[in-house]
């Protein structure tokens, strides 16, 4: 029964407020009688108090990376002004709005309050918590420096959520160019192009050769549409099946993706800063740096530094330095290695790699800006080129009936 009087749920009420108007709304409590009273202290007299319905098909709004690290910023900062653990779960869940959030935080809440450990809480919900997070929180609680260590974490999870976000940017950008451009030719050849065809067919006259092959494509594309459309949207869907199914055409993508002008090098220094995040946050944790580096390998985002941090993680087992083997490598860029080997040699390699991490950062940020200020002028110069194209192709035969008057 203690366990039960424990647990935190969410309730909805009802009720006046000081002035006597009628209000509404939801709060955190452990029963209706402590609402109430919670209530009450509020200035709000509660007529009807129940606990929230569960949603049929589940929470409204997901929870996303950036939630995850809101949620750690603020336990961080309750936990360093002196707020027990489990009321700072307390606090922060009677302030969220995402409801499928406050409905993780209330379960870890009360598996914490049953007895688990922080750290084995989490991992009860590996979805929004990898192993990395569960890993250092738990050394974080057997050093006994949790809420230094959840700052850590929290710092880690905004730096490389913004690098994601900065990078799906940089993707997204050509991508949307593609798409605009296909849209707008497949309108134009679909929709417009049929109505100067029934014009030419009045004037007993060959059409020019570029009027003839935008002709072609249109009375081709009107028969066929659909087959390309299918056929796009079917590309696609095999691209990232293929991608996630197989192990092989992952890494082969990964390969050559970084060989592509201006994406290539966004992502291949974006994977630099993730290893130097990564390797400063667990190596500061007091986690030794051969298992720092088993974390790492997976956190760059990228088959080529997932391979060569694994052949770094052999060669230091053996007794390699990390700037030897990252030099051996021949992918790590020069001032990389060079602050690594200054962290080694003073002795403070997460503070030097954790410079590494915002030097390529703002690398990063500054390829993304100039990329975006490029494509601009290229969206302009595609869209001239495909729309005048056509046009011209239009056009061609009425100038040249102009020219014959």
């Amino acid at each position: 029964m203690a366990e039960k009087a424990t647990k935190l749920e969410a309730y909805v009420w009802q009720g006046k407020d000081k002035k006597g108007n009628k209000t509404k709304g939801e709060i955190a409590g452990t029963n209706i009688a402590l609402v109430k009273a919670q209530l009450r202290k509020q200035g709000i007299l509660a007529d009807k108090v129940k606990k929230k319905p569960k949603p049929l098909f589940g929470s409204s709004k997901k929870i996303t990376p950036f939630d995850i690290a809101m949620l750690t910023r603020q336990l961080a900062t309750m936990m360093k002004a002196g707020v027990p653990l489990v009321q700072s779960f307390d606090i922060v869940a009677e302030g969220l709005e995402n409801k499928g959030l406050q409905e993780l935080v209330i379960n870890i809440r009360n598996d914490i309050a049953s007895g688990t450990n922080f750290a084995g809480a989490l991992r009860r919900h590996p979805r929004y918590f990898d192993d990395l997070y569960c890993n250092l929180v738990d050394s974080g609680e057997q050093a006994g420096a949790l809420e230094q260590m959840l700052d850590r974490i929290a710092t880690y999870l905004e730096k490389t959520e913004l690098l994601k976000k900065k990078v799906k940017k940089a993707m997204t950008y050509p991508a949307a160019i593609i798409v605009v451009a296909v849209i707008v030719t497949a309108i134009l050849l679909v929709k417009v192009v049929p109505q100067f065809e029934s014009l030419f067919q009045g004037f007993g006259a060959d059409l020019p050769v570029f009027t003839q092959f935008i002709i072609r494509i249109s009375e081709w594309l009107q028969e066929w549409w659909f087959i390309v459309l299918l056929g796009i949207v079917g590309v696609i869907f095999l691209f990232k099946e293929s991608k996630r199914r197989s192990p092989k055409f992952s890494d082969f993508v990964d390969k050559y993706v970084l060989k592509l002008p201006i994406i290539g090098e966004i992502l291949d220094k974006s994977a630099v800063a993730k290893f130097g995040r990564v390797l400063s946050t667990t190596f500061a944790a007091g986690v030794p740096l051969v298992d720092a580096l088993d974390s790492v390998a997976g956190a760059t985002g990228n088959a080529v530094y997932r391979d060569a941090i694994q052949n770094i993680k052999n060669d230091v087992s053996s007794g390699t330095q990390l700037q030897t083997s990252m030099r051996q490598q021949g992918i790590f860029p020069v001032m990389a290695v060079q602050l690594t080997a200054i962290g080694e040699e003073s002795g403070n390699l997460d503070d030097m790699l954790t410079k590494v991490a915002e030097h390529y950062e703002g690398v990063v940020d500054d390829m993304v800006d100039n990329l975006t200020a490029l494509m601009e002028p290229m969206i302009m110069a595609v869209l001239g080129v495909l729309v005048g194209g056509l046009i011209i192709g239009m056009y061609l035969p009425i100038f040249q009936m102009g020219q014959v008057i």
